[in-house]
């Protein structure tokens, strides 16, 4: 479920400096790109050394792999854009690639070499494991808690994870697998190519590593666009446990497309479709449809309001009510890796509550709050018997250039407005936010235009909204 919510929001989304110098001055040893999941004909790949440590800079030595977009046009370019598609544990390798295909416009491709990256412990980088099984992917990270049994029974798979990733051939490298680092990384990345400064342009996730980067390295940082936005904690307990508002925020929306479409029979009002959610999902519970249980139906249904358009999860919906498989399968076995970073990240950055209790709590309330998904993102997981954190959170200020245009959906299941509105607030007058009156996950190269536009024109021409914006 996750790994298709990632997939899907990589789908939708996607202070001025001297110009840079041309990119092809640099030691870097440019090359052609793995066979990915786009076509990369354009795309250039390399690999460099990192410290796994930043605090032992000599020490164990890590691979990060980068790809490279080059402008064709020297005399329009003006540096690099870095580029970011979400996760944490997200391959953004040929994510370049990805955004020209999904029609960036030429403008930025002109102004800037669009650069890629495989984060620290992620895919073509050196990836870690958790060794975990392909019924330990099925759980998912959206486990739904019917009571405070499923809690402990939670636990206890949750502390088997955090030991087998302990335990793992790669457990060392964990304690290293953060976004601060990732950040480091970057900066690295950026001398590498001999620039001196970086854009950014960073999705879901992809917005608190933009966050923390320009937080840490604000006089590097050139122009940063942040598009459907974590809260300033990054993926701590507060946003774990917003999905189930983003959820709430958005589900309306999909109970309005089904009940104004009365061929996939889910109901023919709003309330109707949202009570045949309670029932399916109790109805799975009791007698799956293959992989999919209640838990999985819940997980699968958020998945789906990432998009924009809502047929397909319909005809999922439809199909399960008539015992029949989805028409995307769920998949798991290729996802242990991203799993196993996106523990590494979300538990490294952040201390989370040992105690059992504490989830079971947790998880009574959100039933009430959010009954569609609460007492699945407020569960226990890993992180509740993770190694406390190496460093603090990086704590996002208004210190530094006032060079930040944040975009948002309204109704973003994900990356709910709420948090981004602690973000913006976070960021003081470093920030403007475009607010887009729509649902889905992803803002940038969508269906709005004003959002676009006003992207479009920050990245190319360095001119930002004076004020905050609403798009209606």
């Amino acid at each position: 479920m996750l790994r298709k919510a990632l997939l899907t929001a990589a789908v939708a989304v996607l202070g001025a400096t001297a110009a840079a110098p041309a990119s092809a001055a640099t030691g870097l040893d440019w090359g052609p790109c793995p066979a990915g999941a786009f076509p990369v004909p354009d795309l250039q790949c390399t690999t460099m050394k990192v410290p796994l440590d930043y605090g032992d800079p000599d020490g164990h030595a890590i691979d990060i792999a980068v790809s490279r977009l080059p402008s064709k046009h020297p005399e329009k370019r003006r540096g690099v854009l870095f580029t970011n598609p979400g996760g944490p544990g997200g391959e953004g390798l040929d994510y370049p690639q990805v955004l020209k295909y999904l029609k960036l416009p030429q403008s930025v491709l002109d102004a800037y070499d669009v650069i890629g990256f495989d984060p620290r412990g992620v895919g073509r980088s050196t990836p870690v494991t958790c060794t975990l099984t392909p019924a330990q992917l099925a759980i998912g990270n959206l486990p739904y808690a019917n009571g405070p049994a499923d809690v402990v029974k939670q636990a206890e798979l949750a502390k088997t994870e955090a030991r087998q990733c302990r335990d793992a051939a790669t457990g060392p490298m964990l304690p290293y697998v953060t976004t601060a680092n990732t950040a480091r990384d970057m900066d690295r990345i950026r001398a590498a190519l001999g620039e001196p400064t970086l854009s950014y342009l960073g999705a879901s996730y992809g917005t608190y590593l933009g966050a923390v980067y320009t937080t840490m390295f604000p006089d590097r940082s050139d122009r940063i666009v942040l598009d459907s936005n974590l809260g300033p904690g990054g993926y701590d307990l507060t946003a774990m446990r917003a999905f189930a508002r983003g959820m709430e925020d958005r589900f309306p929306d999909f109970a309005k497309f089904a009940a104004a479409h009365p061929e996939y029979g889910l109901g023919r009002t709003p309330a109707a479709v949202t009570a045949k959610f309670h029932e399916l999902a109790a109805r799975l519970d009791r007698a799956p449809v293959g992989e999919v249980t209640g838990s999985i139906f819940r997980g699968l249904t958020f998945g789906g309001l990432y998009a924009t358009d809502l047929a397909p999860l319909a005809a999922d919906w439809q199909a399960l009510d008539n015992g029949r498989a989805p028409q995307q399968p769920v998949e798991f076995g290729s996802a242990e890796n991203l799993f196993a970073s996106r523990f590494a990240v979300i538990c490294g950055d952040s201390a989370w509550p040992r105690p059992v209790a504490v989830y079971q709590v947790n998880v009574a309330v959100d039933r009430i709050r959010y009954p569609l998904l609460g007492a699945a993102t407020a569960n226990i997981s890993a992180c509740a018997y993770w190694a406390p954190p190496k460093e603090p959170p990086v704590r996002i200020t208004g210190r530094g250039p006032a060079n930040v245009l944040m975009v948002q959906n309204e109704r973003d299941p994900g990356t709910p407005l709420v948090n981004a509105r602690k973000l913006r607030s976070a960021f003081g007058e470093r920030a403007r936010m475009v607010t887009v009156d729509q649902g889905g996950h992803g803002v940038y190269l969508g269906p709005d235009q004003c959002a676009n536009t006003a992207v479009t024109d920050y990245l190319a021409t360095g001119k930002r909204p004076a004020h905050d914006v609403h798009c209606p």
